[in-house]
This record gives structure tokens, C-alpha cells and sequence, in this order.
């Protein structure tokens, strides 16, 4: 039986991180997939998603070059030409996580299911292997609500989406979240007339409020149905059905939750626990309930963000293989709804910092009329909101406009190095960009501290006058 020092079962962002991480430190490393090298971002999340609001946004700018005085765009994109595209990306990508990207960093690959077979041991396809330490980083799979109908109806979802080939002429999204909003939004571009449906009272609900009111009116803007607190009765072949009237489609999008993938790994057996919404349990340092075997990514259900998963499978390789514990910032991960306009996020919104911090939190929002970059591109909807905690640290921020995911990054890092306004004012922005919003929000709390200490500024220009006189 050979032995590893890590056995990574999955092979998506955060196993990938972990294997190379393993790898590079010179660990005898193991990577069980027993589908694809990628995972869902690859193969039916970012890349695909992303690539298909790019070609939708085309087709946007197309229709609006009539008022430049270019021929009018009008009818239905080709969606097999726009998943074309989609492909493309994929298979641009796909090398960057291949068995060959990894061999360089002594990863073995191992094609088919893993199951631990006890405390130390696993099956890795046809073979059984021993192991110091492994992690578990098998993602998630999407979910469906107990909808009567819903389940018969077979619905799309985002993992099956990507197998439509005609541009359907009705579309019914259940779910109004991120994932919703974007292909509900790229849909409706590319020429589907889209019916955006969400149980909660708004969109994006995790958002702050006028966030979700600014991403509301865009996509009514845009033609698309909104329908918020509308909860699905039944779902038949050709309709949706609830409390205001049948939703006809012709094709049905569910969005409307993920679960873990933990079936068939033989948890019982390696004396790893789940928690009771059914992700595996883990500790500070992604341990699960058998020390020697961790767990990384969306498993965990501590997020579903790329990102993240791998910043968790880089900080589990180092904790197991040396020892050392890197503990991961969660106060200062970010995140982005990639609609038109993108929601940015990082830290607390303005009523999760009240809650926590009382009188101590403030709250800057500056709206993008204020932003000059975005006053040239004719895109002003949009605002920044800081969010500051004790001793005037940011500790939230919201950004929605055009490319506020390039935006956030440096809002992340203040969150994480508890910088205040005046020291995000310190840095100089680039003009004119959209980094500009944050940056002036910074330098109104500047301004305004300012102003409550104008009496000792006043006296002491007067003392300077009377110096150099």
C-alpha cells in the first residue's frame, strides 16, 4: 500500500491550491477526481458564466450603436455562437489546471472515486492508499427547493444551463440571487424575454438594500420581469404557479441553493462528522473531527466563492504538512455579483456594523453622479458605501458600478490591515477611474472630521499668520 504525506480528494479550486501547495513544499502528494480537473468554477461557474455575460454585454453595446448612428440590432443572439464562445474560454483555461499543469510540482493524479476506508486509508479508484494527512475538498452540487412539480419539471440549473443550444423565448429564473441575477440578466440581453423570480422581499438580499433596489430597476430597465416575496406554489411543464398567476416558460432555471458533496466518501468510517445542514465540520484551522483529515471549498459551507477555496486549500496544506497555522481572515474576504451593474462586497453591511458596534459605527455613501468616470461613461446609478467601526476602521464596504470587482481588491486589504478613511486617502488613485468612489468616500470622513475640528484649526492659522507676518 503506498502512503502520502496529503491525499486532496476533489480537484477544484481548493484542491487544486492544496496539491500545488504540497507539491511545491516537497510533499509526497496524492489527487483524487473522479470527474474532471477544474471543478464547477471551470467547467459551470466563473468561466462559463463570466464568458457569457461578456458576449451578452456585446450584444448590449450593439443594440444601443443605433443612437451613434450605426444601423439598428434587433432579435434574438445565436446562443449556440455565444456558448461557442463559452468554450472557448473553457478550453483556453482548462490547460492552466490539467494532470500536466500539476506534474511539475510532483502531484500524482488519480482518475475515479474516493472513499476512506478508515482513519488513514482511502480507496483511490481501483487502488488503496495510506496517508499522513488528507483533505477533503469535493464542492457542492445545486439544490432544489420542495416545490411540488419542481423536481419533475427537470429543471436547468447552473451545472446544465450550458448544454442549451437554442435561445429560449420565455425563461423563468427561480432564484434571485447572484447566480440568478447574472444568467437572468445575460439571458434577457441575448434576447429571451426573462421572468426573475426571488422568495425574499429583494434581490441579492445579503446586499445592502439600495444595492439590490439599483440592480431591481437596471434589470427592469432591461425588460426583465421581477417578481421579490413570490414563493412558488407548483411547478408544471410549461408554467410556474403561485400566488399571483401562472409564469408560463419555455425553459426553467433553478438557482435556488447548493448541498455538500460528501455522498460515497465512506465519512463514517474516517470518523469525520457533518454538520447538521450537512457540510462537513470543521474547526479554525479546517480540521474535520479526525485531525488528520481536513476540508477545504464549498464542502465546508463556510462559502461558495472561488476565491476562498483556495485560500482555504493553500492554508490547509501548510497547517497539516508544517505545522503552521495560517488562519484565514474571513472578515476581509470579498466578493461580486457580476450583474451590469457588478455588486461588490467586503466586511459588514451599514446594519450589521449598528448591530455590532451600536453608536461606534458610521456609515459614508457617495453616490457615482460624484465619480467623474462615471459621469463620462454615462453610468451613474451606482454609489460606494464605507462602513467604519470602532476607532473609525473600515470594517465594510459596498461598491456597485461598472468593474467594481477591480475595485474592491484594495477596499479588502483595508478591511484586512484595519486601515481608517484617512489612511485609504492617502493613497493616490488613478483619474479617472472608478476607484475614484471609494476614494472620495474615504476623503469625505476626512473632510468631515475635519470640519468638527475647526475651531483649533482656525486658531492655529491664525498662530501661523501671526508667525510668518
Amino acid at each position: 500500500m503506498k502512503r502520502y504525506d496529503l491525499v486532496v480528494i476533489g480537484g477544484g479550486s481548493a484542491g487544486l491550491t492544496a496539491a500545488r501547495t504540497a507539491g511545491r513544499l516537497g510533499a509526497r502528494t496524492l489527487l483524487v477526481e473522479r470527474d474532471r480537473l477544474g471543478g464547477d468554477c471551470l467547467w459551470t461557474g466563473c468561466v462559463p458564466s463570466k464568458a457569457l455575460l461578456h458576449v451578452a454585454a456585446d450584444v448590449q453595446a450593439a443594440r444601443r450603436a443605433a443612437a451613434y448612428g450605426l444601423p439598428p440590432v434587433s432579435g434574438p443572439a445565436d446562443l449556440a455562437a455565444a456558448m461557442a464562445e463559452v468554450k472557448r474560454a473553457i478550453g483556453a483555461i482548462e490547460p492552466h489546471d490539467s494532470a500536466d499543469a500539476l506534474a511539475p510540482y510532483g502531484v500524482h493524479v488519480a482518475h475515479g472515486a474516493a472513499s476512506f476506508t478508515g482513519p488513514g486509508t482511502l480507496t483511490a479508484g481501483e487502488r488503496e492508499v495510506s496517508f499522513r494527512y488528507a483533505l477533503i475538498a469535493t464542492g457542492s452540487s445545486p439544490a432544489l427547493v420542495p416545490v411540488p412539480g419542481l423536481k419533475e419539471a427537470e429543471p436547468l440549473t447552473s451545472d446544465t444551463v450550458w448544454e442549451l443550444s437554442e435561445l429560449p423565448r420565455r425563461m423563468v429564473v427561480l432564484g434571485g440571487g447572484p447566480i440568478g441575477c447574472e444568467l437572468g440578466q445575460a439571458f434577457a440581453r441575448l434576447g429571451s424575454q426573462v421572468t426573475l423570480v426571488e422568495a425574499m422581499d429583494r434581490l441579492v438580499p445579503r446586499e445592502e438594500p439600495r444595492a439590490s433596489q439599483v440592480l431591481r430597476e437596471r434589470l427592469q430597465s432591461e425588460g426583465v420581469t421581477v417578481l421579490t416575496d413570490y414563493r412558488a406554489e407548483r411547478v408544471d411543464a410549461d408554467a410556474v404557479h403561485g400566488p399571483r398567476g401562472p409564469l408560463p416558460y419555455d425553459a426553467l432555471l433553478a438557482v435556488t441553493g447548493s448541498r455538500s458533496n460528501t455522498h460515497g466518501l465512506g465519512l463514517e468510517a474516517a470518523g469525520v462528522e457533518l454538520t447538521d445542514a450537512g457540510h462537513i465540520r470543521t474547526d479554525g484551522r479546517l480540521r474535520t473531527t479526525n485531525h488528520r483529515i481536513y476540508a477545504a471549498g464549498d464542502v465546508t459551507g463556510r462559502s461558495a466563492f472561488t476565491h476562498l477555496g483556495g485560500t482555504q486549500g493553500g492554508a490547509a496544506a501548510v497547517d497539516a504538512l508544517l505545522g503552521v497555522r495560517r488562519s484565514v481572515d474571513y472578515r476581509a474576504v470579498p466578493w461580486v455579483t457580476y450583474t451590469d451593474p457588478e455588486i461588490a462586497r467586503v466586511g459588514l453591511t451599514a446594519q450589521e456594523a449598528r448591530e455590532k458596534y451600536g453608536d461606534d459605527a458610521r456609515v459614508h455613501t457617495l453616490d457615482n453622479d460624484r465619480v467623474d468616470r462615471a459621469v463620462a461613461d454615462g453610468r451613474t446609478e451606482g454609489f460606494t458605501t464605507l462602513v467604519l467601526g470602532p476607532r473609525g476602521k473600515i470594517v465594510g464596504a459596498t461598491v456597485v458600478s461598472p468593474r467594481a470587482g477591480e475595485t474592491i481588491a484594495h477596499l479588502a486589504a483595508a478591511v484586512r490591515l484595519g486601515w481608517t478613511p484617512s489612511d485609504y486617502a492617502r493613497t493616490v488613485h488613478p483619474y479617472p477611474t472608478y476607484a475614484d468612489g471609494p476614494w472620495h468616500t474615504a476623503l469625505a470622513d476626512v473632510y468631515a472630521r475635519l470640519a468638527r475640528g475647526s475651531g483649533p484649526i482656525g486658531a492655529l492659522l491664525k498662530l501661523r499668520r501671526g508667525v510668518l507676518r
